[in-house]
């Protein structure tokens, strides 16, 4: 559906104006899409987040710095997500043996095997994404890097 009809606004200012509301309402749309893929597993998109860049760092452990650096929303709170996910004993935390200042998150047992189930979802998290080519894939991240540039 076209950004016009979903948010019923036929006039825009001028075309850089209706691809920005376009990017920021697709964004929504598929955070809120991952968002109800996710609720069954009990995390929320930064807690995935959070998990998978311990996943792809164990068995090293990660510091709430790293975690910050990696995260796909910069404005999450990563240490209340670290709380969280150690409350349902998804990572731990520990002293750092080396550097006491600092502390090391740990992706747990169980926080990896919830990574494999959620993993089954198989591209459930690529909602909407699959409905283009390739081609189309790679033009539409190419833009979007640009835009950052």
């Amino acid at each position: 559906m076209k950004i016009e009809e979903e948010i019923k606004q036929s006039a825009f200012k001028d075309v850089y104006q209706k691809a920005y509301i376009n990017v920021v309402y697709t964004s929504n749309w598929l955070d809120q899409r991952q968002a109800t893929l996710f609720k069954p597993f009990g995390v929320t998109l930064p807690q995935y987040n959070v998990l998978r860049i311990l996943r792809g760092q164990y068995p090293t452990p990660a510091t709430v710095n790293l975690l910050i650096d990696r995260m796909l929303d910069k404005t999450s709170n990563a240490s209340r997500i670290v709380d969280k996910l150690e409350a349902k004993e998804l990572v731990t935390r520990k002293q750092c043996p080396t550097d006491r200042r600092t502390v090391d998150i740990l992706i747990t047992e169980k926080g990896l095997n919830l990574l494999q189930e959620m993993d089954s979802l198989g591209d459930g998290g690529l909602i909407g994404l699959k409905s283009l080519t390739p081609e189309e894939a790679e033009q539409l991240s190419s833009l979007l890097d640009k835009i950052r540039s």
